[in-house]
């Protein structure tokens, strides 16, 4: 996208239609490169255009209102499979959650970005051989690699998402970072939206049950169903068509929460040894262990997302460092404790999972606490924060595969 910029930096024809076809990515890719095109009375213009604060929404052509219609009744159909036909709630669901939205978000991007044909194929047939793989492991939810190829899958997918995302662009690391940023963004209006839907339901029924009609299991079974499926899908349309919405309030929320999760995840390492509880002999207390580790680095992660391309603020970055440096600690608590209760009670499938997790996130925050360091020390600009996450990228990817293809059968489908 930055090279198609400036090699139309003088067609404005051109370059409405790169913004046109999209509109989040070409904003994004265009304030990264203004500085060197300040001067130039088109880049100019773009840069107030795209700086404009306008109350207005757009809700695209109605083709694309009719894309989304029609996708979010799609998501929808197959959120509810099991009532239509002859399947096993408890078989499907576990193993297909991640086939509900994922495979039409990817859709969307592909046919947004004009992705190569060559790449649409590899994808899709990526998408139809988790399918048909993850319908065929043997086991039920009491075998641990079935079990951990589910949890594993819809990261898969997610990664699968980013392909798209990133276009005929793959290597590119603004790109890479920008589906981060989407991410953050795609959470924040999937919030707004869940509350709105939340509201609208109680309303909805409680006026249905003042004239006696009682609609909360068709209401729970079917509306709630069809619409939970839509939200991730119109949350996407109204991010990448309207990105001024939300693209404030995510580095609002990263700012205002980075400090105070430092603070809470500060006096939790404290407070841990005096409660009696410890990662060592307690399995639910490890779980929980690296949830927390995987929350706080995907705040980082963000934060750090959102700050690449911007002007360096010195407060943040030592917020963010001395963050990433508790999060090391909690890290390295995890991994002594994994490593403990292997060298105890041998290797299982779970254990040889959270320890590859746990050393793939150790080696990544220490790169990224070792660009966050030379960042507030001047010795490197913020582009090399967001290099140390995009290049990282594809490792946890790798480890996903493993994860979800490799275990069942390394450890005999147990």
């Amino acid at each position: 996208m930055k090279n198609e910029i400036r090699s139309h930096l003088n067609d404005p024809g051109q370059l409405e239609k790169l913004y046109r076809n999209n509109k989040a990515p070409f904003a994004q890719e265009f304030r990264a490169i203004y500085p060197e095109l300040k001067g130039n009375l088109l880049a100019d213009f773009w840069h107030e255009r795209l700086n404009y604060e306008s109350d207005d929404i757009s809700w695209g052509t109605g083709r694309d209102l009719l894309l989304v219609l029609l996708a979010s009744l799609v998501a929808g159909i197959v959120a509810k499979l099991p009532a239509f036909l002859p399947i096993d709630e408890e078989f499907f669901y576990p193993r297909n959650i991640g086939f509900i939205v994922f495979p039409l978000l990817t859709a969307y991007f592909a046919w947004k970005n004009n992705l190569k044909t060559n790449r649409i194929v590899l994808l899709a047939a990526t998408i139809v051989v988790s399918l048909v793989y993850i319908n065929l492991l043997p086991g039920t939810l009491e075998t641990d690699t079935l079990v951990l190829a589910c949890l594993h899958l819809p990261f898969l997918l997610w990664g699968i998402l980013g392909v798209a995302y990133t276009g005929n662009e793959i290597n590119n690391h603004s790109r890479r970072l920008g589906y981060l940023r989407f991410n953050g963004d795609l959470l924040v209006m999937t919030a707004l939206l869940v509350i709105a839907g939340v509201i609208l339901t109680g309303i909805t029924i409680a006026l249905f049950a003042i004239i006696g009609i009682h609609i909360e299991q068709f209401y729970a079974e079917y509306i709630a169903v069809f619409g939970a499926a839509a939200i991730p899908i119109v949350a996407t349309y109204l991010t990448q068509t309207n990105p001024h919405l939300v693209n404030k309030v995510s580095p609002v929320i990263a700012k205002i929460f980075s400090p105070l999760v430092l603070i809470m995840l500060s006096v939790y390492l404290i407070a841990t040894p005096f409660s009696g509880k410890d990662p060592y002999n307690d399995r639910e207390f490890l779980i929980l262990f690296n949830v927390l580790l995987i929350g706080v680095m995907a705040l980082i992660f963000f934060s750090i997302a959102d700050k690449s391309g911007k002007e360096q603020n010195t407060t943040d970055s030592w917020v963010l460092l001395l963050l990433a440096i508790v999060t090391v600690i909690v890290n390295s608590i995890a991994l002594s404790a994994i490593l403990f209760r292997i060298a105890e009670w041998g290797l299982t499938p779970n254990r040889l999972a959270v320890l590859g997790s746990n050393v793939l996130i150790l080696l990544n925050l220490l790169l990224v606490t070792r660009s966050l360091f030379r960042s507030v020390t001047k010795k490197a600009d913020v582009a090399e924060l967001g290099k140390a996450i995009a290049t990282y990228l594809p490792v946890y990817f790798i480890w996903i595969l493993i994860v979800v293809f490799l275990f069942p059968v390394l450890f005999g489908f147990r």
